[in-house]
């Protein structure tokens, strides 16, 4: 299926996103948040591909929401606005829930909602000429996105206050520096760099990796012991797996194993 505000291809069994409103840098409007809810479904039911990586054409990763084309409806502009935000929420969440991993390849701006898209994804590249800021302050509002909740779990409530209070830009080797992204590289790497991540994971057992994940998102939500509990039933559930049995028939047999996802 094809979509206007996106595009889509796999490279071995990474599937490949692309924002394509380069005009507009890949900026947020409703349609483009339906597509890419759509494209989601479609990748989270395919067998073939083990990891997602989601990036922006043209110069821009994204540069937030599209509030014009958002306000445009002729409607009460807080109502449109509200829904808006509501389907960015509903959105990004379902980025961050995503069975497989997610990662943002950012090769230029991502501000406001952008870099709250990128702050769903498990991992982020950025290049060298990456900008990155939730600057929704200038604005008069606050980051809606999820941006005040996600930012501090990753580098910190003092450093997280000075970035939304400030509105401030930073650099990729600065967001590198303050642990928002995992890896630099120059603008003409960064897409390659996040898919040679991305095949570099797909290597390993799928079900391990899934599981993983949600131990991981996990314990941002619930206390030490609760987590515990939750990553025994995860290693439970992967000891039991055919996965789990081939992974260590390859070692003793000295090979790469052959995952099945099962």
């Amino acid at each position: 299926m094809s979509f206007e505000t996106l595009l889509s291809e796999k490279n071995g069994s990474i599937g490949i996103i692309t924002l394509n409103r380069p005009q507009q840098m890949n900026a947020l409007n409703v349609q483009l948040l339906a597509e890419l809810s759509e494209l989601l479904d479609q990748y989270e039911s395919d067998g073939n591909v083990s990891a997602l990586v989601l990036t922006g054409s043209g110069k821009a990763f994204c540069a937030g929401g599209d509030v014009k084309s958002n306000t445009e409806t002729g409607d009460d502009y807080l109502a449109t606005f509200l829904k808006f935000s509501r389907l960015t929420r509903e959105t990004l969440h379902k980025i961050e829930v995503f069975k497989k991993p997610v990662i943002a390849a950012i090769g230029g701006a991502a501000m406001g909602g952008g870099l709250e898209l990128a702050l769903c994804c498990d991992l982020r590249v950025a290049s060298d000429k990456a900008k990155l800021g939730l600057t929704e302050t200038k604005l008069g509002v606050v980051p809606g996105a999820g941006g005040t909740q996600r930012l501090p779990r990753l580098v910190g409530t003092a450093l997280a206050k000075q970035l939304v209070f400030t509105g401030n830009v930073i650099t990729g080797d600065e967001a590198y520096r303050i642990g928002l992204v995992n890896a630099v590289v120059p603008r003409e790497e960064c897409l390659n760099k996040a898919v040679e991540l991305a095949k570099e994971i797909s290597k390993r057992a799928p079900l391990a990796v899934q599981a993983a994940k949600k131990c991981i998102n996990m314990s941002q939500q619930v206390d030490l012991e609760s987590g515990l509990n939750y990553e025994a039933e995860c290693v439970k559930f992967v000891m039991l797996s055919e996965d789990h049995a081939e992974g260590f028939k390859a070692f003793a047999e000295k090979r790469e194993p052959v995952w099945k996802g099962r």
